[in-house]
């Protein structure tokens, strides 16, 4: 170690654990920012921990997998938090049931305009069929998107970053957009939220509001499987 200053690091580096650390941290802090500031849009903790670590590892040259083995633990608690959402929702289970008509009705709108308008503006924008084909699922859950993207031969890692770029840009936007045309509910808040900006958008909810919340959580999980039947129809239809 005496004949190489970097050698404590380069041990350290392929250490699981400080990798997970570093995750856990970063996000601590960027979370503590979003609560100092009254939880500005802008001040999205997962949009700030993004960049961060983004930036952490391309100063120290380490590779995405190599970061993975450590933060991989977060990633595995993305299902049981998936599931506790569960728990608000039973709670608040009268409220859903007395709003069931018209959540259909927005997941059904909300849907295919997400689906559509992406198609749409990709193939005005002249982008290649692969490209158009990753970003039509972009409104839906990382996994259900790169699953989409997959079997239609797309490339599942674009439709991941379109799905993380759509949920940040989401949960900046919701509240302030909601706050300028008036929309006082926060069950058609916390339902838009989901619908648009799957998980994140339901994270920002949330912090907002615990009936936007449950009712982000509805819209995230319909929406994934609406999406999923949409998808390959409209490809059918608009692709080229």
């Amino acid at each position: 170690m005496k004949d190489n200053p970097f050698s404590l690091w380069v041990y350290l580096s392929q250490s699981p654990l400080l990798w997970l650390t570093v995750t856990l941290l970063v996000y601590a802090s960027t979370d503590a920012v979003s609560l100092a500031s009254r939880r500005h849009p802008l001040a999205n903790p997962v949009l700030h921990a993004m960049w961060i670590i983004g930036a952490f590892l391309l100063v120290t040259g380490t590779s995405y997998t190599t970061y993975f083995a450590g933060a991989q633990f977060v990633h595995f608690l993305l299902g049981p938090a998936t599931v506790a959402l569960a728990v608000p929702l039973y709670e608040n289970r009268r409220r859903v049931v007395s709003s069931i008509v018209p959540m259909l009705v927005a997941l059904v709108a909300g849907s295919v305009t997400a689906v559509v308008s992406v198609v749409l503006l990709a193939e005005l924008a002249g982008l290649p069929r692969d490209v158009v084909l990753s970003l039509a699922p972009k409104s839906v859950t990382a996994g259900v998107a790169m699953g989409i993207a997959e079997s239609l031969h797309a490339d599942p890692s674009l439709a991941a970053v379109a799905v993380i770029l759509t949920g940040i840009m989401g949960a900046i936007i919701v509240t302030p957009l909601m706050n300028r045309t008036g929309v006082t509910d926060f069950r058609a808040r916390g339902f838009a939220a989901g619908l648009a900006a799957h998980g994140i958008g339901t994270a920002r909810a949330f912090q907002v509001d615990e009936i936007a919340g449950v009712f982000s959580g509805i819209a995230m999980s319909l929406n994934a499987l609406v999406t999923s039947f949409l998808v390959p129809l409209a490809v059918t239809l608009l692709v080229r």
